[in-house]
């Protein structure tokens, strides 16, 4: 038997993710390339997630980042907002807290995201907790896997321990940040790690600009 030269979509659901965000790229994107990220970003998904019920939601909206990535890639815009990326190794700690920081603090000035070079299944719970006590809500967030065009998109490559499966690419401006790892660590602890993040951030804030 032959096989067939597009990928089979496991759930009907992402079928009309694919043709939303089809409607969304028309003109730039074929259906055919959206249906192959969106394939792509649900096994990736899928081979660490702990819980499958949202995973198809979770793949949409990672295909829609991989998708606005891949159109800045190939069509900068200059003066725009800087972009900035956190990666660590799980994306479940560190970079989320960092993430989510920047964002909050940025509002609308600054693109951020975060990935992980081994994703896990969720992100920490003690993360969550010192983030909400902060004010900041992670209902949304999600561990998910760094790709090329998320990196490629960024001006700013922020590194937090993932050693040599950090991604380097030559032109963009990197900062490594020797931040404790909030993994099994007592809230106490993942309070002291937001903080220390928080005072990185400020200073970040500080060397942005709109041609970062």
């Amino acid at each position: 038997m032959t096989a067939s030269p597009h990928p089979v979509l496991p759930d009907e659901r992402l079928a009309a993710g694919v043709a939303r965000l089809a409607v969304r790229h028309h003109g730039r994107y074929s259906v055919e390339t959206v249906q192959r990220l969106m394939v792509d970003s649900y096994e990736r998904l899928a081979d660490a997630a702990q819980v499958r019920t949202h995973l198809v939601v979770l793949a949409e909206r990672f295909t829609t980042e991989r998708l606005d990535a891949l159109a800045h890639v190939e069509s900068p815009t200059g003066g725009g907002r800087p972009r900035v990326l956190f990666v660590c190794s799980h994306n479940a700690g560190r970079s989320q807290m960092a993430a989510a920081l920047l964002a909050h603090r940025a509002g609308a000035a600054v693109i951020v995201s975060s990935a992980g070079t081994h994703p896990s299944g969720a992100v920490d719970p003690h993360v969550v907790q010192a983030l909400t006590e902060a004010g900041i809500a992670l209902d949304e967030a999600y561990p998910k896997p760094l790709t090329d065009e998320v990196v490629q998109a960024a001006d700013v490559v922020i590194t937090m321990g993932c050693g040599d499966a950090c991604p380097v690419v030559p032109g963009h401006r990197y900062l490594d940040w020797p931040v404790a790892d909030p993994d099994d660590a007592p809230i106490a602890v993942v309070r002291s790690i937001r903080e220390d993040i928080d005072a990185r951030i400020t200073d970040l804030l500080d060397s942005l600009s709109p041609s970062t």
